[in-house]
Parts: C-alpha cells; structure tokens; sequence
C-alpha cells in the first residue's frame, strides 16, 4: 500500500492563461505547506517550478511542471500548466489524467481566449474546477469584473466561496462566507493573518453573496434543498457538504481570490482544495478497451485491481536520458517489475520509480492507484501510451495531438550540425509530439513545424542547449506549381544520326487544361499503328518527367490533358528512349506555348478572436488576398473561416498574437491551389530567380 490511501489522493493542475499567476500560485502552496523553505519568484529565477533556462530567460512556462506536497493528511500532486497559446498541447496532456484542476482569473485581465480553450478541454476531461481571482493587490483590480467574466464567457455558474476586503493598494484581506469569519493578512510574505469578525461596512455584502452562495449549494442536493426550503439556512456542514457536491457535478464553479504573489489566501484555497476536489475515488471507473477484443473494459482505483496507467509526458535528457511520467489508474506498481504497452505490444521494464519535485526525482518504492510517477529509461514507451499488467491488458485512449500551425526551415550552422540535427530533433519530438520534422523532397528542406513563432525558437534553443546542435529558423520556400490556361497542338521530332544505328523517333501531342486538383491525365489515341504500342508508355514517361520542372520556374506541373494522336517511326532507328526524349521535348515545348500559370497553395484557417478584433482581424485577411467564407458567434468570440495562400500567412502566428493581445487562436491546413494574379506572379518569378 502506498504511504495515503487513495482517498486522500488530489491530483491537480494550475491552469489559466499566461501571466495570470499559475507558477506563483503553485510557489505559494509549496510553501504555506512547507515543500520549499522561501517563496519562488518567476520574475527572479528563484522559481522552483519554472526551472529550464528558456523559460527563466523568458519569465513563462513552456513546459509543465510536477510537485507534491501535504496539506492536513492528504497527498497533492500539482502540475503547473503552461498558459501561453505556444505551449498550450502540454496543458491538455496533463488536463487527461488530473483529478481536478484549480483555474485561476486575474482581477486584472479577466478570462482570456486560451482560458476559454482550457475551460473547453477541462469539460471535455470532465475535470472539476476551483477558480481563484489572483492579483487582488494590483491596481485596477475588480474581483467582481472577473467573476462576471467567468460567468459570461465560461457559461458557468460563479459561486462565490470568500470576497476580498479592499482592492489593489486597498487589499487588506478577505471574507469567508461559508464561515462568515475576516482574515486580515500582514502582507510579510509568510500568509501571517488574524481572524476577525467581518467589519461592519462589509456585513451586507457579505450577506447577500452569501444567500447566493446557500442558493446554490442547495441547488446541487434534493435534501439541502428541501431543508432550505423550509428553513432559509444550512449549517456550515451542509453548506460544506453541498460546495462539494456542486463542484463535483459541475453545477457551479466555487470561487475564491487573494494574491499568489504576496501568500494571500492560500491556504484557505487548500483548504477547499482538499474539501472540494476529487480522489482518485471521487473520479471512479476509468474506461478503456480490450487491445485484443476490442470490448470496452473498466479499472476501478482499488489496489486489488490490476495495474493499468497513461502516460501523459516525456522528458528527454541527453545525460540521464528518457524520463517517463504517468498517473496510475488501477492497482499497485513496484519498482524493479515489468508491465505491458499494448500500443506497441511490447513489455518494458520498470527500474526505480521516482516521485517528481520541479527539477529533483525523490525515489519511491511503490505507486498506487491516483499516484503521478516518473521512470526512467523506457524503451519504446510514449506519451499517450498506455502501461498495464500483461495478464489483463486494457488501451485508454489518449488526445490526439493538435496540429502545427506554423513551420520554418531549418539550416544547419555547420556541416557537423547537419548530421546530428535528424537524432535531436527526434528526441525533442519525443518530450513533444506536436512538434513534426519533415524533409521536403521538392525544395530540399528540412521542415520544422510547431505551435507557433515562439514555440519553434525555443527548440530551437534546445538543440543548441542539450545536444550543442546550431541551426536557424528560416522562412520555408513556398511549393508553387505549374499549369497551362490554353491548348497547343503540336509535332515533336527526334533524329540522331551518329554513325552506326541511328535515334528517331516522332509524336504529335496535344496539351490542353484539367480541373484544379485533377492532376495529370495521359490519353493515347494513335490508330493504325504509326507509333508502335511498345513505344507509347514510354512517350507518356517523358512527358511525365518532363512535368517536374516546370517552365516558369522549374515547379511541377499539374493538372493537364497529355494526348498522342499521331506520329511516325523508323523500323531499324526507334527505341523506347527515343520516344521519351520525343515526348519530353514535346511537352516542354507545348507548355510554353499553352499559357503556362503560376500555381500557389491556398491554406484553409479557422481563426477564434474576441469580437472587438474580429473587423482588425477580417481587414487584414482582406489585406492578404484572404477569402473570407463565413463568421460564426461563439460566446463573446467569433470564428472566422477563410482560405488565404500560404505565401500571405507564413508568419500569421505572431501578427494575429499582436492584433489580439494574444487572445486569438487559429488552426490551418492545406486546402487547394489556385493561380497566382497575373500582377503578382512576374513580382514572384522575379524573387526566386534572385534567390537562386
């Protein structure tokens, strides 16, 4: 058995959007709980959480984070989530195996597009929610504002747990309206705070929001309701009682505020942490699938059961190697055993199971059902992958990774970095699967795609920091096409006398337009024999080849009519490859004089923004020769369609990040070409015949 029961268990995440005060919260709860000895500071580098150099030389969280720590007889494990759009794949990783989550809103900013977006994913994981108003001690605080926020742009019912006394310079402490008690904080870093009556000029606030507060709890259980019915009040044990219920359920979301910065009512947040949040129990039966069967099968969180967990993130380090970190669904598991991955259908062996404190590993001798754990050297295993017990296998299903919305090409400092960027990058890949590589067999590049600007240049600091590879984002060359608007009907003839046998060969084609998307479509139509049927493929292999390099600009062609009709042969002198040399003569020369076109790819975008950007963001879609299709209202947000060419949005993360104060989130993929504006296209053939 491990060192809690598992109904003492609460996993949970810190999440927001970013600058809200996530990694500050999760400083101040290691230390009112005595884990750290000194308040961790992200502006300062102190941060025990925010421990890797990119996010120090930045001040955010680019990749989670796990502690752990007691607060009176239960174990929590914490993960601190990063808020930044860029980042924002590893939160709902995390989001899939958490208990419960603790979703914090300024007082200053309110809820933002990335908060919307874990909100949806919370739901999604069915992960009940606390909310804490953060920042109370900040000027233009409005705990009220940021309530009212949540409400409208959440759709969920607020219910407020304590009120602030004071705001920004004014902040001296808040209410507890469950106990209707005053804690004034000393404002020295340490929590230190005395609880009073609550003030006079407070009591009637208080005593309205408590109604709503004893209106909803009562709302979330039949027998609070009926009892509150007949009297108008409930003991502090119902209420209790009825608060966890409703956040259980997700009839409402509890809220609290205070100031992570300054140790503010936090503890009263653990408080209502462990009363309100779930075990591993409180969550029941996970359900997954039989790898063999394909039946549905559940886990219960009992030791008795068998063992079964997900891995949910991967840490690669050049020096100690793979890390491995999973959340335990089921059963018990030792260090030195051996499990199954039924997605590889493979057994890995487990060394030393670790408990994970920021930067450190605590060895750990066995982990129970709600334990988050860290192994090392894995083989196979990844994250989404599923461990269990070889005798009663079970697959859970994971997230499916988002997709890039952004890619660069990378190249290589040196020839040296050339050749280890391919093993690095993979082991990058393997701490995050949304990053994707992929070498580019028309241009020749090596392609790295991500979330977004910033995502991609951290790797890119990465490379350099754990594998000393140097590389440089550029921007990636644009895979133009070639086709032709016209016809051409025409001969095309090859005769090489050189002595001996000779080379002839003779064909008439005619090249005409296909559809966009039709590709290339080759049509024999020689009667009586004029070109022997031997010789027929290989004039369609000429044209074929002659179709990679277009004649604008050397792009492949597509989307054309290919047809042999005529021709004539030499019974000693013609051969298969005078026939392609024929044809691809031909078709090069057909092309030029059937209108050849520029051809560009047109991206398909979803973009999600507040609807006081939405004219900004449409006028510069306009701007960028962008088709608008449609606009639909989603809450205070509006989802923009559109198809615009590539070339338009190569750097779209960072400008739309800019438009919308870093409140827009877009999703893009390949939707078709089409031809590039006459205007444009000798401005276009201009530049690559420079870059070349």
């Amino acid at each position: 058995m491990g060192k809690y029961d598992t109904a003492k268990l609460r996993n949970l995440g810190i999440v927001a959007h970013g600058g809200a005060g996530k990694t500050s919260l999760t400083e101040a709860i290691l230390f009112n709980t005595g884990m750290t000895d000194r308040l961790g500071r992200v502006d300062d580098g102190t941060s025990t959480m925010d421990f890797e150099p990119e996010e120090i030389k930045r001040h955010i969280t680019i990749n989670s984070s796990l502690h752990h720590c007691e607060w009176k007889g239960h174990s929590l494990h914490i993960v601190d989530t990063p808020g930044y759009s860029n980042f924002l794949h590893d939160t709902r990783n995390c989001l899939r195996i958490l208990g419960g989550a603790v979703l914090i809103v300024s007082a200053i900013s309110g809820v933002k597009a990335q908060t919307e977006k874990i909100w949806e994913w919370c739901q999604e994981f069915a992960v009940p929610l606390i909310a804490f108003v953060n920042k109370m001690d900040r000027d233009s605080a409005d705990f009220l504002k940021a309530v009212d926020d949540m409400s409208k742009n959440l759709g969920t019912r607020a219910v407020l747990i304590n009120m602030p006394i004071g705001a920004a310079e004014d902040f001296r402490g808040i209410i507890d309206l469950v106990f209707m008690k005053a804690r004034f904080f000393d404002f020295d870093g340490k929590g230190t705070f005395r609880e009073e009556e609550i003030p006079a000029e407070y009591l009637e606030d208080a005593g309205r929001l408590r109604t709503l507060l004893l209106e909803a709890v009562a709302d979330a259980d039949d027998g609070l309701m009926e009892k509150y019915l007949e009297t108008e009040t409930l003991s502090t044990e119902e209420i209790l009682h009825g608060l966890r219920e409703g956040t259980l359920t997700g009839t409402f979301t509890p809220v609290l505020c205070g100031s992570a910065l300054a140790n503010i009512g936090v503890r009263s947040l653990l408080e209502y942490i462990v009363h309100c949040l779930p075990s591993p129990l409180d969550k029941g039966t996970q359900m997954g699938s039989n790898p063999k069967s394909g039946e549905l099968e559940e886990r219960r969180p009992d030791e008795d059961e068998p063992f079964s967990a997900m891995v949910f993130k991967t840490i690669s380090d050049p020096y100690t190697g793979k890390m491995t970190l999973f959340r335990v669904y089921s059963g018990t598991l030792k260090s030195d055993s051996m499990v199954y991955n039924p997605n590889r259908e493979t057994v890995e062996r487990i060394g030393q199971l670790f408990e994970v404190e920021g930067k450190k590993h605590k060895a750990i001798d066995v982990a129970v059902a709600g334990d988050i754990v860290a192994v090392p050297k894995l083989k196979v295993t990844v994250t989404g992958d599923t461990l269990c017990d070889a005798a009663r296998p079970i697959l859970f299903e994971s997230p499916l990774p988002l997709k890039p919305v952004i890619s660069f090409a990378l190249q290589a400092r040196s020839k040296n970095d050339e050749d280890k960027i391919h093993s690095a990058l993979q082991r990058l890949i393997e701490e995050d699967p949304t990053l994707q590589v992929l070498r580019d067999e028309e241009t020749h590049e090596q392609i790295l795609s991500g979330m977004g600007q910033v995502h991609l240049e951290v790797t890119v600091e990465k490379l350099k920091r754990k594998y000393g590879v140097e590389v440089e984002l550029k921007e990636p060359k644009v895979p133009y096409r070639e086709a032709i608007k016209g016809r051409a009907k025409l001969q095309s003839k090859y005769k090489k006398q050189s002595g001996g046998r000779g080379q002839y060969a003779d064909v008439w084609i005619e090249l005409e337009p296909l559809p966009r998307g039709a590709g290339f479509e080759f049509v024999d139509k020689v009667v009586g024999g004029v070109v022997p049927r031997q010789y027929i493929p290989a004039v369609e292999k000429g044209v074929a080849e002659a179709m990679q390099r277009g004649t604008l600009a050397g792009f492949p062609v597509v989307d054309v009519r290919v047809t042999l009709f005529d021709g004539s042969h030499h019974s000693v002198d013609s051969s298969e490859m005078a026939f392609k040399i024929a044809g691809s003569m031909g078709f090069k020369k057909g092309m030029e004089q059937a209108g050849p076109v520029l051809l560009e790819p047109v991206m398909h975008m979803e973009i999600i923004v507040p609807d006081d950007c939405i004219g900004d963001v449409i006028g510069a879609m306009n701007s960028r020769r962008g088709k608008v299709l449609g606009v639909e209202p989603k809450a205070n947000r509006q989802v923009i369609n559109v198809q615009v060419p590539m070339a338009e949005v190569l750097k779209y993360a960072p400008e739309l990040r800019s438009m919308t104060s870093d409140r827009g989130l877009f999703t893009m993929e390949f939707s078709h070409y089409e031809e590039v504006p006459p205007h444009l296209t000798a401005k276009i053939l201009g530049e690559l015949k420079k870059a070349e």
